[in-house]
């Protein structure tokens, strides 16, 4: 299992943020806080499954570290967008990569095909969620997300409207693919029962 101080490290785009906001050495003694709570969290869900593990870890528990941190020094709202521009960066440089290979021949129809087992490795029941997938449709990817690990424990560490920003990140990723369209109708971070995906390739593409 990773420790704090490795998780943190790939948190430079946060850092980033906060150094916008703040003079070097309170973001320093901020980052330095937020990375003792953080060891809190990980000894305090030490027994989660694997699975659950590689969303916890990864961006759960440091999110709300991080946020929960910053919000003690600016405020909720100034420490909220802190976190949605980071965020919103992060995504975007995913979207890049995604962007430029789904311009390569063939590509489009691959990664629809790639999601229904990858969904069901990365976002199943061992991973904390609940879901509906739907049957196989060419050109067409569908599920939702009837429960998941986002709203739990962002809700548990008192930062429910962090899961809004986890719920964003598909259309900031996947909102702009060439080739393909996102649908979203609702989600649970803003108070929809289910999180519905779809990724459906456009005609002529």
């Amino acid at each position: 299992m990773k420790n704090a101080e490795q998780i943190m490290k790939k948190k430079s785009l946060y850092r980033a943020e906060i150094e916008k906001n703040l003079p070097e050495n309170e973001s320093d003694a901020l980052w330095q806080k937020a990375m003792e709570r953080l060891g809190e969290y990980l000894d305090r869900y030490s027994s989660l499954p694997k699975g659950v593990h590689m969303h916890t870890d990864n961006k759960i528990l440091p999110g709300a570290a991080i946020y929960l941190t910053l919000k003690e020094a600016i405020g909720q709202e100034k420490a909220y967008m802190v976190m949605k521009d980071a965020a919103v960066l992060n995504c975007a440089k995913i979207a890049k990569k995604l962007q430029k290979l789904m311009k390569l021949p063939g590509m489009q129809g691959m990664f629809l095909k790639a999601w229904d087992p990858l969904a069901k490795k990365l976002f199943g029941a061992a991973n904390g969620f609940q879901n509906v997938f739907y049957p196989k449709k060419k050109g067409e990817y569908r599920m939702d997300v009837t429960a998941c690990p986002y709203a739990r424990y962002f809700t548990e560490l008192g930062c429910p409207e962090l899961t809004a920003l986890s719920c964003d990140s598909d259309e900031w990723v996947y909102g702009d693919l060439p080739g393909i369209r996102f649908e979203r109708t609702g989600t649970i971070g803003k108070g929809a029962e289910r999180c519905d995906f779809c990724l459906r390739r456009l005609r002529n593409s």
